[in-house]
């Protein structure tokens, strides 16, 4: 799945986590092993609220043995400090919101991408259904010349299209893991335990059964309204098969109205 080439300034929010105890206490709290995240490597993860459910999901970058970074979409920076802080017990970290930029670069590789002399220490690189591209963070990051300039429009299309979800639009704190389809990606089943890990757990010994999927709906012709019927189709490209579908729609509900789908049985997993 080929997409656009674009670069774009995309609003972010940075935590920084570091100290003695950066590590421990992080693998006690994420999804994802942070413990085995080599330094410079990146992964996506959740913190999770102890009944399971989503305070924030987001990327996390080890600095050094010590030391990660946490960027997530605009906004909800904070939320994580709070979390963070709120179970932060006799250990030696510091937690802090940074005064960070991004800049996304899509259609081009990260090995293509001089992040240091665009004033980015972090290329994170991005690799989500077919597409590439780069995340560049840092405090003060220039665009990459001879790329496109992209606008938000252009990059919630794209994410939108290869099935990224955002903090604030698909989730929110009511929102459970396996409910946004980057479980994958983001939950390690072989760690040690973590805040919130037995929703996670139980809900995947089930075989990921929820009452609810985050599925990508195209709708012919530009038309919006209330889903009506909903057609299992694989060859679009989005992620895993079976997070893919086409939905016809009856053109009577305003957008961002919300619907109900029930998809097959056979399907709902």
């Amino acid at each position: 799945m080929n997409g656009p080439v674009f670069a774009v300034r995309v609003p972010r929010d940075v935590v920084r986590v570091s100290g003695p105890d950066a590590a421990s206490f992080l693998q006690g709290q994420l999804s994802q092993d942070v413990v085995k995240l080599e330094v410079g490597s990146c992964a996506w993860t959740f913190v999770l609220q102890p009944q399971g459910k989503v305070d924030a999901w987001f990327r996390i970058t080890r600095l050094a043995e010590d030391a990660y970074l946490c960027d997530v979409d605009s906004g909800w920076g904070a939320v994580i400090v709070a979390r963070l802080q709120r179970f932060k017990l006799r250990v030696k970290l510091d937690i802090d919101l940074l005064e960070w930029q991004c800049v996304a670069v899509r259609g081009v590789a990260a090995a293509d991408v001089d992040a240091e002399s665009l004033g980015a220490p972090i290329a994170a690189p991005v690799e989500w259904a077919g597409t590439v591209g780069v995340d560049l963070l840092g405090p003060a990051v220039a665009l990459p010349p001879g790329v496109p300039l992209g606008d938000h429009a252009t990059y919630d299309a794209w994410r939108v299209s290869v099935g990224m979800p955002s903090m604030g639009a698909e989730l929110d704190e009511s929102t459970i893991p396996a409910e946004a389809g980057v479980v994958d990606v983001s939950v390690s089943f072989t760690k040690g335990c973590y805040t919130g890990q037995e929703l996670v757990a139980r809900i995947d010994s089930r075989g990921n059964r929820t009452p609810r999927k985050l599925r990508r709906v195209v709708l012919a012709d530009a038309a919006r309204g209330v889903v009506t019927n909903l057609v299992h189709v694989p060859q679009i490209g989005f992620g895993e098969a079976d997070h893919t579908h086409v939905a016809e729609v009856d053109q009577t509900a305003a957008l961002h109205t919300h619907v109900h789908v029930d998809l097959p049985a056979a399907d709902n997993r």
